[in-house]
């Protein structure tokens, strides 16, 4: 049994988004095991593209989709070649598991192969976070990451807390304890769908990075908050929040909507709710502002803007152009 514990506490809002995803897995599942392999495919390119974007590539959902079916794009070589060896990767994820080196040393390799000058190697020289020029981490020294991933590791290995917690306290964990010299972040979030994924399979396709691509300054933020207080709770918490949302847009998505149940085709096409209007009516006329300068316009947390803004999304009233600070919001129908 391993003796390293990672440093988190399981809390009621931990539980309770264990019970709630539970609940939704069993009709994910069902929709997932009869989904084309088209949206498949869909999910999988959604989840590339924001994992990317979250690392500053500029390609787009559609230019991601050329790459993976062969088709040439006009885009920064870098780029293009991370979306390559993304595909990659998530195509081979199923070959690995989880708890072994080997296993995490081949896919950064295939990751960030032609990126980085070695691949698939743990970090010799030590490194620190930055954001904006301001440092947020300063990782361990380099000398220590062997045992440090030797000890998240076994404890993977051997531990048997409950999946989507081990997931996500591994991705706190991993970013942390930042590896490799470049790639931790993309390597961290496919880790975790990894972890998920050999816990239930249809896990594999789902497109947690997305709303975390929406949410990058919480993201980096309530890492931050963690690493100050040397506990990841919160950030297991923000992970399951993230996780049971995820769910739910799948379940009520467009792309899943020639094998919905007639329950949640009505709620699709159910009335807008005060807020929702509201929203849209100040897109109508100020397209390119965040979630964040919504909120006071509105009454309401940014949290909450959010989720009505994916709901927007779902219901075919809202498209996203561009990157999250500045792109800018396309209204697709009239309220």
């Amino acid at each position: 049994m391993s003796r390293y514990q990672p440093p988190f506490s399981i809390t009621p809002a931990m539980l309770n988004s264990i019970v709630e995803a539970g609940e939704l897995l069993g009709h994910w599942a069902a929709r997932a095991g009869r989904a084309s392999p088209l949206l498949r495919k869909k999910n999988r390119i959604r989840t590339i593209q924001a994992s990317l974007a979250i690392e500053h590539n500029s390609l787009s959902t559609e230019q991601v989709t050329a790459i993976l079916e062969g088709r040439r794009v006009l885009a920064p070589v870098k780029d293009i070649q991370e979306v390559r060896n993304a595909i990659l990767a998530y195509d081979r994820m199923s070959a690995w598991q989880a708890w072994r080196l080997g296993d995490l040393l081949a896919a950064h390799r295939l990751l960030m192969a032609g990126l980085v000058e070695m691949p698939g190697q743990l970090r010799q020289g030590d490194v620190g976070v930055y954001r904006e020029r301001t440092l947020i981490h300063m990782a361990p020294p380099a000398s220590q990451v062997p045992r440090l991933m030797a000890d998240l590791l076994g404890w993977l290995k051997e531990t048997d807390i409950h999946p989507l917690i081990a997931g996500s306290v591994f991705h706190y964990e991993f970013e942390f304890i930042h590896p490799f010299t470049d790639g931790n972040g993309r390597m961290g979030r496919l880790w975790q769908t990894l972890i998920l994924s050999r816990w239930r399979s249809e896990l594999a396709w789902l497109p947690v990075e997305t709303l975390i691509h929406h949410q990058q300054a919480r993201y980096y933020q309530i890492l931050g908050e963690c690493d100050r207080g040397s506990d990841c709770t919160r950030f297991v918490e923000f992970m399951l929040g993230n996780l049971t949302d995820a769910l739910k847009a799948g379940l009520v998505s467009e792309e899943m909507s020639e094998e919905m149940s007639e329950e949640m085709s009505e709620e699709m096409s159910a009335p807008l709710s005060d807020v929702e209007r509201a929203l849209l009516r100040i897109l109508r006329q100020e397209p390119q502002l965040t979630a964040a300068r919504l909120a006071p316009q509105l009454g309401v947390s940014q949290r909450t803007v959010e989720r009505y803004l994916s709901a927007l999304v779902r219901k075919g009233y809202l498209r996203r152009s561009g990157s999250t600070k500045r792109g800018q919001w396309i209204l697709c129908r009239a309220d």
